[in-house]
């Protein structure tokens, strides 16, 4: 026996090895669905596609002029700027206007969304008479706001190069004989920092940070501030990061407190910035997303900052009115928990950042894209889901644990902006992912590679990378992911089968109810290309609840509580209710939340409105819906209405 085992031992070996690949590959084996199952899903989805409009005139390009010292790696540094975002510009109680950054002009383009009628023809913002040099500074996103609070929508712009502008909307009376009709002229450029400070931005939000009642505003950057990354002339010698994991030399985020509003006559919405409130590593991380949102329900906004080249940073909101203060909050690890599972401990490329309640417990999770391309430098992207134990944060806890494997979330492509939304109205919410990264025929691939294995005292040297250049491709044939959950509760990718399956190298994504139909449509900015809207045309949707809560502004300060049917009109003078929370309680028991976000995420930026799907609820039904909100002066409400599925506009009161 002891000879026929010793004969049988290198066979044993190899069966071993054997069944442990086998193991191995079938836990990485994402599970499938059958193909009816799939038919069925994606028969609920229809989009039709259409192209942002164009402004011609301008050359068109495919990568930037950058640093010398960095032109061996131009095509890196020319991979961000498309970016979009969904709003009511004009004041028709629609979010039927979209801005958007062209790269391949670097025009900030503001235009009806198309199919929804042409009310105004298409244009460029202008900066001038500002500071603008074209050769060594480009526009990243736009963010619509009442920066002013006037009731009117502003626009600010953030660049690589320079300081934000705002772009103040003036009164129709003042510039235009034809209400609602945009144009150019209708905006004024104003000094966000005055200064000739550059900065490099990649994501704004506002917020109501401190609680007082007005928005703040909160910027995340890249490239160190003051440095030429654009100037193909300049001077000195920018650096890359100084790490793949812990790279901490970039220009990190901004706080900026509001302080006080003023008029186009005296143009003055002013902020001033709040320094050393986040602590030292925030402050040099490159940073990629922000978002903003109450994730312990005191109606002060968490924040959270996705991060490129180093771990995220999830902070706890401890503000008072006029005094900024928050604690940087990280998960709990357990035995069988690697470090990058842990809120806060990751190490590679967060990229965006989106909030949702997935697990249905009442409480928003926090979805974040990475780079997850098979073969690649690969983490996965995140689905921070809640414990339901906010109190934790008062500990330092971060009260979220990672289920994206779980649910079918984990893997996709190299991952930018990303979305929660419920597209067909059936209460479950989708999850659509904006990928891409540099378009070419040489993959150089296994080069960045080598560089990520490689010593990190050389990575901040521009020479020590590959080639990334025109015409060399890394990730540049991923599509945008649109994943459903199906019936077993983890989500699949049905972007082939619902027109989503082509390669467009996409950044960001705005979603709102442009033709107010009760169906979310969507906006994809795509990099060197053309970006466009998908209406959304779903056959059989669900029922639906939409609400505008909105803020009264001026002399149309109430102390009371208004709900109408539909849209706000023209005469009513009010602001988004930046932070406001929304519970709905359905009759089967379940809870729906959902708070006005101000501009979450990469370079995408979705509409003020909140939307609930209700499935098969009857029209005429009635729905408690308990409303919470912070005052023009910083007083919490809530209050509770009975209201019936549709569109409501709801003006709070202070």
């Amino acid at each position: 026996m002891t000879k026929l085992t010793d004969h049988l031992r290198p066979y044993l070996a190899r069966i071993a090895a054997l069944a442990a690949v086998i193991a191995i590959y079938g836990f990485a084996r994402l599970p499938e669905i059958s193909g009816g199952e799939r038919s069925a899903l994606a028969s609920r989805f229809s989009f039709n596609r259409l192209s942002l409009p164009e402004l011609k005139g301008r050359p068109q390009r495919s990568s930037r002029r950058v640093h010398p010292d960095l032109e061996r790696v131009s095509g890196w540094v020319s991979v961000v700027g498309a970016a979009v975002a969904l709003n009511d510009l004009d004041g028709n109680g629609l979010p039927d206007d979209v801005c958007y950054v062209d790269t391949r002009t670097d025009q900030v383009i503001v235009a009806p969304v198309p199919g929804t009628g042409d009310r105004y023809a298409p244009f460029e913002l202008d900066p001038s008479p500002l500071r603008y040099n074209p050769n060594t500074m480009a526009p990243m996103g736009c963010l619509p706001g009442d920066f002013n609070e006037d009731g009117l929508t502003d626009i600010l712009v953030y660049y690589w190069g320079r300081t934000p502008i705002i772009f103040l909307r003036k009164p129709e009376s003042a510039a235009s004989p034809e209400p609602n009709k945009l144009s150019r002229d209708l905006y004024v450029p104003f000094e966000l920092m005055p200064g000739d400070e550059r900065w490099f931005t990649n994501c704004a939000t506002q917020a109501d940070l401190d609680g007082d009642g007005h928005l703040d505003l909160i910027f995340g950057n890249f490239f160190a501030d003051n440095g030429r990354i654009l100037d193909a002339n300049g001077g000195g010698h920018p650096q890359m990061q100084y790490s793949m994991s812990r790279g901490y030399n970039g220009g990190g985020a901004k706080i900026l407190r509001w302080t006080s509003a003023g008029t186009i006559e005296r143009p003055a919405p002013l902020f001033q910035e709040v320094k050393g409130v986040l602590g030292d590593k925030i402050t040099k991380q490159w940073v990629l997303a922000v978002g903003a949102a109450d994730l312990d329900g005191d109606l002060l906004p968490e924040i959270y900052f996705a991060n490129d080249f180093g771990p995220d940073c999830l902070f706890h909101n401890l503000s008072t009115p006029g005094h900024l203060r928050f604690h940087l909050l990280e998960g709990r690890k357990s035995l069988t928990t690697p470090n990058s599972k842990v809120l806060g401990r990751d190490s590679f490329k967060g990229m965006g950042v989106d909030f949702g309640d997935v697990n249905g417990d009442g409480f928003p999770d926090i979805y974040v894209s990475n780079i997850a391309a098979e073969y690649a430098l690969e983490e996965s992207h995140f689905l921070w889901a809640s414990t339901g134990q906010p109190e934790l944060m008062k500990k330092g806890i971060a009260p979220y644990q990672d289920l994206s494997e779980e649910l079918g979330l984990s893997r996709s492509g190299w991952g930018w902006d990303c979305r929660l939304a419920d597209f067909d109205n059936d209460g479950v919410l989708e999850a659509l992912q904006a990928c891409g990264f540099l378009k070419g025929t040489v993959n150089r691939w296994p080069e960045l590679h080598e560089v990520a294995m490689g010593n990190d005292l050389f990575l901040h040297q521009a020479g020590s990378w590959p080639r990334l250049q025109a015409g060399d491709d890394i990730s540049g044939q991923d599509h945008d992911p649109f994943f459903v959950r199906a019936a077993n509760g983890r989500y699949y990718d049905l972007a082939a089968e619902v027109g989503l399956g082509d390669a467009q190298n996409s950044r960001g994504i705005a979603i709102a109810d442009v033709n107010g139909d009760g169906r979310l449509d969507f906006a994809l900015a795509n990099q060197w290309s053309t970006s466009y809207v998908y209406l959304n045309t779903c056959p059989s949707p669900g029922a639906f609840l939409g609400l505008h809560l909105v803020l009264p502004v001026g002399d149309a300060l109430t102390d009371h509580i208004t709900e109408q049917p539909g849209h706000p009109g023209p005469e009513m003078r009010c602001r988004p209710a930046i932070g406001a929370t929304a519970e709905v309680k359905l009759p089967d028991g379940r809870r729906m939340v959902s708070q006005v976000d101000g501009g979450s995420g990469h370079s995408g930026k979705r509409s003020p409105d909140l939307h609930f799907g209700l499935g098969s609820l009857a029209a005429d039904a009635r729905l408690p819906v308990e409303v919470s909100w912070r005052d023009s002066h910083g007083q919490v409400h809530h209050q509770t209405i009975t209201i019936g599925p549709g569109w409501h506009t709801v003006l709070l009161g202070h």
